[in-house]
């Protein structure tokens, strides 16, 4: 006896494989296992018991050669054989035949005389079972199908059973009850970027599904922990890579085809000859065999035990195969009657209010058609993990269980400008904690990938100064009401400047605007920038990219910008005239603009006191006359140049305080820089110096001189004549001795003297009374060699 659990395997898949079954495979597989119970059944009684039994024919020869049929009319019933002819009664024959000759006779006429569809009628039940079973279940076993069909389920019931789907869906839910529209809903979510997660605390919530079945959740944690939001973060991922993965083919479509279209076929190749050779098993069979050497008869009538049961067996079949071959033809017609390759959430969406949900195709389509047979409230529940507007408010939750507020106040330290500043660098987005940090004077934010700001930002009724350095901000209106009059200070640095948000240019309330970035190579000629004309209050622009002129949009603000600094990062800077309207100008930086000359137009600008051209390519400096019209300028800074010689018209900036000449290929001085006597600083460091004019000696109200980095072997006794010298750098020069007469620098602080070819120290040092030891910049064995009581007075506190 063959035992069913043998067959268990071939019927047996994963328990989660079955919500990829539509009711017609269930029935199909049912209908199988009774197949297959009624091959196995007629098996078993083919092996167990006697298949055929036969008795020898005493019928004249004569008689049986005319009929193949003759040994066994005498068994039909009495009417049928008085038809057949008078037959002689034959009762009680002995047919002197042994046990092994009856033996012999039904083997051989089993062989020989009954017909193959009744002798194999079980063993092809089993078979072709076998087969439907294998077409059923063959995707589920097919490595390039398998391991697809496993990662979905393994999703789909994480994605089912995951706690954020329930709060998603219950949120939505509880704003549709408030009375909004689901367009409306997302609408807002996608403009401001709210992902709050928390208002949905202390409340119990349902997820709705369709229509015609409610699903009703038990009460919703209205707050995820940690570990269930990385969970569902995780989640987001996987959905992401499989959909991008599962998309681009569609294998299991086509593999779930060709295996119904074979199961029809076979289907009616066994529906048509079980129909013809039905009929073929008879419980009576004639056997004429030449056996008459060993048992004396050569004619036989048979007895086929099993017809019977066979028969009404066969039957069964057929019916079995009928609903079998009809769920088959189903399946065909619901694979093409309509395209499974696409697959629309349009009701998800409505019904959700979640609009970004996308539509999906091919093998991603097919399994989510063949989930909704099995239950339509698995791909509502998976819908969520698709939306983008769901992951976004599951980062902003994760974001503010990472970041609580007592975390953000340990980062919270005073900027430059003295403001209590908060910065965030390379966050995946803002998190909500920062806006009960009501104390946030500035906030930095850096590379941080999607910032929306809530209208809790309105909490922050502080803040001053906002940096976004390659952070895109979306702000919804509220909130731009709400920083229009109360930033004063705008920082904003992107790839490329149109990258920055429009919104910036309506801040009216600002008063510093930094902007960083570059313009397209199309449109770095004509350097476009925003329209300024909100920013009536602004007072310092500061703009580094590729510019090739001075925005136009910086005359919107010609009336009250004080400081404009334009940094170019080396590309050349050619037209400068709109500079003429800056009236108000007070200071002007030109950093990297490849200049060549001191622009024209600097020269119109009465008001400007500090120039700054650092880093171009100046090489004469010629113009400076030019700049005595300029008679406020109090700062000139040309470092960082080429300049070879500065013009003896210098003397012409006799309101000039501070002269910036470092990193420049000067040589020597002109004595006419002794006739500028308000300069309180002077840096010609990182030149090439070798003496120092003595009119510098003429200097009464410089406080600061940087002589660093040149080749000065001297000083002129006149330079120590400066009585208001604070700060002296004679560093890296050639000098073999310090003149006795700088103890006659009173107030000076600062000495700076190493590597320099000095043998000694003036033991006069000990008059400058301000010089103190932390002061002094010298070799220690210099500094050892001071007389006792000059080092004793230095180190005093």
């Amino acid at each position: 006896m063959i035992p069913v659990a043998e067959f268990k395997q071939f019927t047996e898949q994963q328990p989660a494989f079955k919500v990829l079954k539509p009711w017609w495979d269930v029935l199909a597989e049912y209908l199988t296992i009774a197949m297959l119970m009624i091959g196995v059944f007629g098996c078993t009684l083919q092996v167990t018991q006697d298949k055929i039994i036969c008795l020898p024919s005493h019928e004249p020869r004569e008689n049986s050669s005319s009929s193949s049929d003759a040994p066994c009319r005498q068994l039909l019933p009495r009417g049928v054989s008085e038809q057949m002819g008078d037959l002689r009664q034959l009762n009680g024959l002995k047919n002197n035949l042994d046990l092994q000759q009856y033996s012999f006779i039904n083997q051989l006429c089993y062989e020989t005389a009954l017909h193959w569809y009744a002798k194999y009628f079980p063993y092809l039940v089993v078979i072709h079972t076998l087969i439907f079973m294998v077409c059923t279940s063959f995707w589920f076993k097919f490595p390039g199908t398998s391991s697809k069909i496993e990662h979905f389920i393994s999703i789909l019931g994480k994605c089912f059973d995951s706690p954020w789907t329930t709060r998603a869906l219950s949120e939505v839910s509880r704003e549709n009850q408030k009375g909004l529209a689901p367009g409306q809903v997302v609408a807002v979510a996608a403009a401001a970027g709210t992902g709050t997660g928390k208002a949905c605390e202390g409340e119990k919530e349902k997820v709705l599904a369709e229509p015609e079945k409610v699903v009703t959740e038990p009460p919703a944690v209205t707050l995820l922990d940690k570990k269930e939001g990385e969970q569902a973060k995780a989640l987001f991922e996987k959905v992401k890579k499989f959909r991008v993965h599962v998309e681009e083919g569609d294998i299991l479509y086509g593999m779930y085809i060709r295996q119904t279209v074979l199961k029809v076929c076979k289907f009616v190749a066994i529906l048509v000859y079980n129909l013809i050779y039905v009929e073929k098993i008879s419980f009576l069979v004639a056997c004429r065999v030449e056996t008459s050497e060993v048992t004396g008869y050569a004619s036989f009538c048979c007895n086929h035990t099993k017809a019977h049961l066979f028969s009404k067996l066969a039957f069964c079949y057929i019916s079995f195969m009928c609903v079998y071959g009809l769920t088959c033809l189903y399946t065909l017609y619901w694979l093409f009657h309509r395209p499974l390759k696409e697959y629309s959430f349009r009701s998800v969406r409505e019904e959700t209010g979640m609009v970004d949900i996308p539509d999906v195709k091919n093998d991603f389509a097919f399994m989510l058609h063949l989930i909704d047979q099995y239950d339509s409230l698995y791909s509502k529940r998976f819908a969520v993990f698709l939306s983008e507007v769901s992951e976004s408010r599951l980062k902003q939750l994760n974001l503010n269980h990472e970041w609580t507020p007592e975390k953000l106040r340990q980062k919270l330290q005073r900027n430059a400008r003295g403001c209590l500043e908060l910065g965030l660098c390379m966050l995946p987005g803002l998190p909500d904690t920062v806006f009960e940090l009501s104390e946030v004077e500035a906030l930095r934010l850096e590379a941080i990938c999607d910032v929306t700001f809530p209208p809790g930002l309105s909490q922050l009724v502080h803040l001053q100064e906002l940096s976004l350095l390659h952070s895109p901000a979306r702000m919804p209106f509220s909130s731009q009401v709400f920083l229009r009059d109360r930033l004063k200070v705008m920082r904003v640095k992107f790839e490329e400047l149109r990258e920055v948000p429009l919104w910036v240019f309506s801040l009216r309330g600002l008063e510093e605007l930094h902007l960083e970035g570059l313009f397209p190579p199309e449109l770095a000629r004509t350097a476009t920038l925003e329209s300024l004309r909100e920013l009536k209050q602004l007072k310092v622009l500061s703009l580094r990219s590729n510019a090739g002129k001075v925005p136009a949009s910086v005359t919107d603000v010609a009336g009250h910008l004080q400081r404009l600094s334009l940094h170019n990062d080396g590309a050349r800077l050619l037209a400068l005239n709109s500079l003429k309207k800056l009236v108000v100008l007070r200071e002007l930086e030109l950093v990297a603009c490849g200049l060549e000359r001191i622009p024209h137009a600097v020269f119109s600008l009465g008001a400007l006191q500090e120039l700054d051209l650092r880093d171009n390519h100046l090489r004469s400096i010629e113009e400076i006359l030019s700049l005595q019209h300029c008679r406020k300028l109090v700062v000139l800074r040309l470092w960082h140049n080429q300049i070879a010689y500065v013009p003896e018209h210098v003397r012409k900036l006799r309101g000039l305080e501070q002269l910036f000449l470092s990193h420049n290929k000067l040589e020597t001085l002109p004595t006419q820089l002794g006739m500028c006597t308000s300069l309180r600083l002077l840096d010609v460091s990182h030149n090439g110096l070798h003496t120092l004019p003595s009119e510098l000696g003429l200097l009464q109200n410089l406080q600061h001189l940087a002589l660093s980095y040149n080749a000065l072997e001297t000083l002129p006794d006149e330079l120590f004549s400066c009585r208001k010298l604070k700060t002296l750098l004679l560093d890296y020069n050639h000098l073999r001795q310090l003149s006795s007469h700088v103890g006659a620098l009173r107030a000076l602080s600062r000495l700076e003297l190493k590597g320099n070819r000095l043998e000694g120290l003036p033991e006069e040092l000990g008059n400058c009374g301000g010089l103190k030891k932390t002061g002094l910049q010298v070799e220690d064995t210099l500094y050892e060699g001071l007389p006792a009581e000059v080092r004793d007075k230095m180190e005093e506190e």
